[in-house]
């Protein structure tokens, strides 16, 4: 990645959408992310599909953590 920085607030209306662009000498996955407040675009070269899959695997375990607090969260009494 070069240098870039974004943030936004997913939330669960938040639509993903992948678009494949097979062209033969450079074929590229554009993945969108699209929201009220959020328009992110990572469009993702051959050779690159590792990096997909570390994003799949820490966005996983992103939930999970979420999961897992929103759970202790409901737990504490009021």
């Amino acid at each position: 990645m070069n240098g870039l920085s974004v943030n936004g607030h997913l939330q669960v209306d938040t639509r993903i959408r992948v678009t494949p662009f097979p062209d033969r000498l450079r074929p590229f996955v554009s993945l969108r992310i699209e929201g009220d407040a959020i328009d992110i675009a990572l469009l993702v070269s051959s050779g690159s599909a590792d990096a997909l899959r570390a994003l799949a695997a820490a966005a996983t375990q992103a939930a999970a953590v979420l999961d897992a607090l929103t759970a202790e969260a409901t737990e504490v009494p009021a």
